[in-house]
């Protein structure tokens, strides 16, 4: 990781909370980007739990954004053609691979303040559900649910 310049070092406890979130932005953007009419489906509102749609996203003139509040409620991705933000994050994908339904990647994510590589992968298990596997996360995978705001 480089901050301004300088070589910084997160401790483990930094890494993991900050891997999630940047890597899940990655893989969606990753997701969008690929070739796949399956992946192409991706875009829009991701949260970890379909029930807390509401309470994460918002939708004003046509457009959905995140509420306030969303990281109380896990937070989620929005993901629009080659973009990819969380409240906090935008992801670049630098690298994609696609194997079936299992999408591979390499992104790079900024908080604004810092840019670092994620390596993720998603597999697309139903046409609202996708599952990201974290790497370098000890089997770390998270499920996903499409909303519709």
């Amino acid at each position: 990781m480089h901050i301004r310049g300088k070589s910084w070092q997160a401790t483990s406890a930094e890494k993991i909370p900050m891997l999630i979130r940047l890597g899940l932005l990655a893989v969606l953007l990753l997701a969008s980007t690929s070739l796949s009419a399956r992946a192409a489906d991706i875009d829009g509102a991701w949260a970890i739990n379909a029930s807390s749609c509401s309470k994460v996203f918002m939708k004003k003139d046509n457009k959905v954004s995140f509420t306030e509040d969303a990281d109380l409620y896990g937070g989620g991705f929005i993901v629009e053609g080659t973009r990819a933000s969380g409240t906090f994050q935008k992801c670049k994908i630098k690298s994609t691979s696609q194997a079936g339904t299992t999408l591979h990647l390499v992104a790079a994510c900024s908080d604004g303040i810092m840019v670092q590589d994620a390596r993720l992968t998603v597999k697309v298990v139903g046409p609202d559900r996708i599952t990201v596997i974290f790497e370098g996360v000890a089997t770390e995978e998270n499920p996903y649910e499409r909303c519709r705001p």
